[in-house]
């Protein structure tokens, strides 16, 4: 038996690994089987294209065999397998240059170092954060010669010869203390179902299954060998040889929802990036869509290993409802979160599944429009959450969005909104700050109803967000009716005599209520209604304002709303004419205040507001 030293890089790995670099031990498992299967993977391929290896029989499958009683589990595999050369090669040093070269500039700190060093593949080294010693017997394809290398993973290796009847690996783990609890027939199929379920060879458990025995009338141990894997990655499938309810049941699998889930995306990916995808959008949103801590729903696989389910930068947050998978071919098994939050592949990845995903939601839109109404009424918010967080995609996601309006039952495309205006309209217009009832009644709609033009009913929360930094769809601007702005688009010649008629009671109102608005102005946008509330152009609706107080939002600055008056309303006429002073400020409030009332803004002092119309009934009775 020779006795040889770690690589100085192996044992910097060594510690990284054992101290720091995984936060879950169990995944010692799925390194190991990942290798066995790395390894049947390679002797299939050479069973296929090498003469030398096509007369070789290639039986492709992964035991484990447990015991429970000295604590051992060994994993073999009837792969490629290892000479003596390979063993030290692969189990003793480090050959990548990249690999040698960024270690040498390791910073000492083995929370940060393991956030890096985890990209690389060294998910052998894992088995000694369970173990205190690990054999490994292996032997070659198409070679005679079986060897025996043997660690503690602390004073370097021994290798010698060995004895092996096929090719292929056997890795035997001497469980330490902390690795106990691994010595358990449950715990080993838990972690290869959660993990390891669809490596695509069969994997065997053999272990000491207990079974009542009714003559005796005890439990009696007997050593069985079973099947733990389904061995068949769903996904990496035809989509020509799948049926809808293989899609449902891997969806129930994957998401651990019964019900069946809406549609689904599967796409294989060839050429300078090798990946799958399968993405199922649930019937129903999960009850975490709306929280910050919410659970993300796509599992990450490479090469049909299981290596997190946890990652929010797999998809955006606004397709945060998405359940499914992303299977690649080029990325390390052991990418780290960090390492995954950055790395190029997964970015080029997660850019293109967006686009796919997008494209077929206006698929779905296009062919089944019932079905894309069901996806509306669950997904609309988050959808339109995209708006603002993704630039790349707006365009798209303005296409997909869908709305209420003056003009549409139920829900409604910009597209048809676009191709609905009338000759001359100057922007789509919308109106945002309350619940869809409220904002229908609004005095700010009376003239696009009377002009017979359509206004959209925006009704979410987020819906001034997100439209005010949307400046156009298409070639036309989107504008906000509540917005001094608006109101220009309707002003003609006669609305200019009115406006200068009126300025003599303009400026006795805009005194009576001083620093409670930013100015009084003649309306040209009210038909029935004496009067209304509107912002300035960068400012957030009066019921937006509101919110974000009651949200605890600091730091806002006191905006003040313009009060537009009706100047063919009656009661504004009377106004114009009357003499009494105290009757034109009761009068100058109450316009104010109701206007506030029906924008959905509290008043701040209800009992004045009672006193003043107390006062101004008196005289009309």
């Amino acid at each position: 038996m020779s006795k040889r030293e770690f690589q100085t890089e192996v044992n910097q790995l060594l510690q990284l690994i054992v101290h720091s670099l995984y936060s879950h031990p169990e995944i010692f498992l799925r390194e190991l089987v990942s290798n066995a299967s790395d390894a049947l993977d390679k002797l299939k391929y050479l069973t296929l294209t090498e003469d030398a290896y096509k007369s070789l029989v290639f039986e492709p499958r992964i035991d484990l065999e447990l015991d429970e009683e000295k604590h051992t589990l060994t994993i073999s595999d009837t792969g490629i397998g290892m000479n003596e050369e390979d063993l030290a090669a692969n189990l003793g040093t480090i050959a990548r240059s990249g690999t040698k070269n960024f270690l040498s500039h390791l910073s000492g700190d083995a929370k940060r170092d393991s956030n890096l060093i985890g990209q690389f593949g060294v998910g052998f080294y894992s088995a000694f954060m369970v173990a205190d010693r690990v054999e490994v017997v292996s032997r070659k394809a198409a070679e005679e010669a079986a060897w025996r290398w043997v660690s503690d993973g602390k004073n370097g290796f021994e290798i010698e010869p060995a004895e092996r009847a096929t090719a292929g690996t056997t890795v035997t783990l001497f469980f330490n203390e902390d690795g106990k609890e691994y010595a358990n027939s449950w715990k080993l199929r838990e972690i290869i179902k959660k993990y390891s379920n669809h490596i695509a060879f069969p994997i065997f458990l053999t272990y000491d299954k207990s079974e009542w025995d009714e003559t005796e009338k005890k439990s009696n141990k007997k050593r069985v060998t079973e099947q733990i894997n389904s061995a068949s990655a769903m996904w990496k499938r035809s989509k020509s040889e799948l049926k809808d309810e293989d899609y449902k049941e891997l969806y129930k699998t994957i998401s651990g929802n019964w019900e069946d889930p809406m549609f689904w995306f599967h796409t294989k990916a060839e050429g300078t990036m090798e990946y799958t995808t399968l993405f199922f959008v649930p019937s129903k949103a999960p009850m975490d869509l709306y929280q910050a801590d919410y659970k993300p729903g796509v599992k990450l696989y490479v090469r049909r290993v299981f290596i997190t389910d946890d990652q929010k930068e797999l998809m955006p947050g606004y397709l945060r409802f998405l359940r499914g998978i992303v299977d690649s071919e080029d990325l390390p098994l052991n990418v780290s979160r960090e390492i995954l939050q950055q790395n190029k592949v997964l970015l080029s990845i997660k850019n293109a599944s967006v686009k796919k995903v997008l494209s077929e939601l206006q698929t779905v839109a296009s062919n089944n429009p019932e079905q894309y109404t069901k996806f509306i009424e669950e997904y609309n918010r988050p959808v339109k959450e995209g708006l603002y967080s993704d630039w790349a995609n707006r365009e798209t996601l303005l296409e997909l969005i869908r709305v209420k309006s003056t003009k549409a039952e139920g829900w409604t495309s910009l597209a048809d909104v676009k191709q609905r205006m009338k000759e001359g309209q100057k922007g789509i217009y919308y109106i945002t700050g309350g619940r869809s009832a409220q904002l229908s009644t609004s005095p700010l709609l009376e003239i696009y109803k009377r002009r017979d033009i359509e206004v959209l009913i925006l009704d979410d929360e987020i819906d001034e967000i997100v439209f005010a930094g949307i400046d156009k769809y298409k070639d036309v601007e989107l504008k906000a009716v509540n917005k001094s702005s608006a109101g220009e688009d309707l002003k003609d010649e006669a609305d200019k005599d009115k406006g200068d008629e009126l300025k003599p009671l303009l400026e006795k109102l805009k005194k009576a209520l001083g620093d409670s608005v930013k100015d009084v102005k003649a309306s040209t946008r009210l038909a029935d209604s004496p009067s209304c509330v509107v912002s300035g152009e960068e400012e957030p609706s009066m019921k937006m304002q509101q919110m974000l107080r009651a949200m605890g939002q600091k730091g806002l600055p006191d905006m003040k709303p313009v009060l537009e008056i009706n100047p063919d309303h009656e009661i504004v006429k009377k106004l114009l004419g009357a003499g009494d002073d105290a009757l034109v400020d009761d009068s100058a409030w109450l316009l104010l205040e109701q206007a506030l009332l029906i924008e959905g803004v509290p008043l701040e002092n209800p009992g004045t507001f009672v006193q003043r119309l107390n006062r101004v009934l008196s005289r009309a009775v």
